[in-house]
């Protein structure tokens, strides 16, 4: 019996040991599986975009940066900073061998061409969350059926709508179905000059949307499937609503001094937070700025025919970058990834922010917190609606600036004895020429500028 209680002891003693042993291995297994591991190297990652404010005002950006390197330790990120022109900035960089891992992307064909960004398509191929970002964003990502830059944040351009000062005039306010026909409308009906009282703030950005708005074959600035279309109808007829609109006095900026005399506020952004402009172009990086001043009630009402335009700020990762995976990963975090986004939203809301970019991961717990936390209705029916979206093709249509702003044109306007395609569409604008008689020449124009572009990416 003796000899049976000592074996039973020496027994128990093993697996009270091995218990012990088994606990320490669990919670080694753990913290070896978590992001915190001990085990993980330690790298070193520079990062460079142009929101992240300065260290005293601690934006959602930085404190974005704090929270990640205290979910990753391993992952140090140091700030590359840039000044002036960013995309020479970015030039001199990479011929000095020294391409911060990290960037944000103004220009997606410029940094292809240049050859500064990494394709990460082995990575997005894996990656749950990316399968998850609609498929309208990951388009603004590709080149040639590759992942080459990374969605960072995503803004809706169009309307707002001041719906106290619609009722107050017994008018209809506008909404996302309007049609272009009841837009107009509504812009004309509104407007009450001598009473302090004006349809949109400026023409603006009517040339570029109208188009879209009127077929649903056009996209931004006619712009689809690699063709201009500027010497179509719904182009002209853009045109002349913009031009309809500043000359007879349905938006602020065109107004005379006189007439704005009649307005509460000394500019354009104090007369619509004063109740003194109905329709007002924005993008929805703006939602933070009028959740904070406007006191009247407003919804989002993107363009007419119920579409919205789509802009996408866009991540690169280094094609020279000695860390191609925490690179990703951090890129991830602080853009798209399911992970990243809850945190930006929770360090919102225990700071007193407002998300500053929409969701880019359509995962519906992330929805349901995203709208929780803002009240506008219409973003949330123009999120829902995004297969119907377009996308304003500034970052990433090779050539475009040429063909919407910069390329010369050879036609004399009171701006410029050769004026540039901007200046050209400014004096359709003011009624200082007509469109009909260039629409032929411009197409062709902004047609080959974009030719000329997509050849120097081969």
């Amino acid at each position: 019996m003796k000899k049976l209680y000592a074996l039973l002891a020496v027994l128990g003693l093993v697996f009270v040991l091995a218990a012990c042993g088994g606990s320490d291995d669990k919670d080694n297994k753990d913290k070896d599986n978590g992001n915190n591991a001990g085990d993980k190297e330690e790298v070193t990652i520079s990062y460079a975009h142009w929101n992240l404010g300065t260290e005293e005002d601690m934006n959602l950006e930085r404190l974005m940066l704090k929270q990640f390197q205290e979910d990753y330790p391993h992952i140090k990120v140091e700030l590359y900073e840039i000044s002036g022109n960013w995309n020479e900035q970015l030039a001199a960089a990479a011929s000095a061998g020294n391409m911060p891992d990290v960037f944000a992307v103004p220009d997606l064909p410029l940094a292809l061409s240049n050859d500064w960004v990494l394709d990460v398509t082995y990575m997005t191929a894996e990656d749950e969350d990316f399968k998850n970002v609609p498929q309208i964003v990951r388009q603004s990502t590709e080149h040639e059926g590759k992942v080459v830059a990374l969605p960072f944040a995503q803004h809706f351009l169009g309307y707002f709508v001041n719906k106290d000062l619609f009722n107050s005039a017994n008018l209809d306010f506008p909404t996302m179905d309007s049609t272009v026909e009841e837009f107009e409308a509504s812009v004309k009906a509104v407007t009450n000059v001598n009473g302090g009282v004006v349809g949109l703030q400026n023409a603006g950005s009517i040339t570029d949307w109208y188009p879209a708005a009127a077929n649903p074959d056009m996209g931004w600035y006619t712009y689809n499937d690699g063709k201009y279309q500027l010497d179509s109808n719904e182009f002209i007829a853009g045109v002349k609503f913009a031009n309809e609109v500043v000359t007879n006095g349905y938006a602020y900026d065109n107004l005379t001094d006189d007439q704005k005399a009649n307005f509460s506020g000394e500019n354009a952004s104090e007369v619509w937070y004063n109740g003194g402009i109905g329709i007002w172009w924005d993008g929805t990086w703006a939602n933070s700025t009028f959740a904070e001043n406007a006191s009247f009630e407003y919804d989002f009402i993107g363009i007419p025919g119920g579409k919205t335009a789509i802009t996408n700020d866009l991540l690169g990762l280094s094609k020279t970058t000695a860390h191609p995976e925490e690179a990703y990963l951090f890129a991830k975090y602080m853009s798209y990834g399911k992970e990243g986004f809850m945190k930006r939203m929770e360090i919102a809301a225990k700071e007193g922010k407002v998300v500053n970019t929409l969701p880019i991961n359509s995962d519906q717990e992330i929805l349901d917190e995203y709208f929780a936390q803002l009240n506008i209705p219409g973003i949330r029916k123009a999120y829902d609606r995004l297969d119907e979206a377009i996308l304003e093709p500034v970052k990433t249509v090779p050539g475009y600036a040429q063909s919407r702003w910069n390329a010369p044109t050879g036609v004399k306007t009171a701006e410029s004895e050769n004026a540039s395609v901007a200046q050209l569409i400014n004096s359709f604008v003011t009624g200082e020429l007509k469109v009909e008689d260039y629409a032929t020449q411009l197409n062709k124009l902004a047609n080959d500028k974009y030719a000329e572009a997509v050849e120097a990416l081969k």
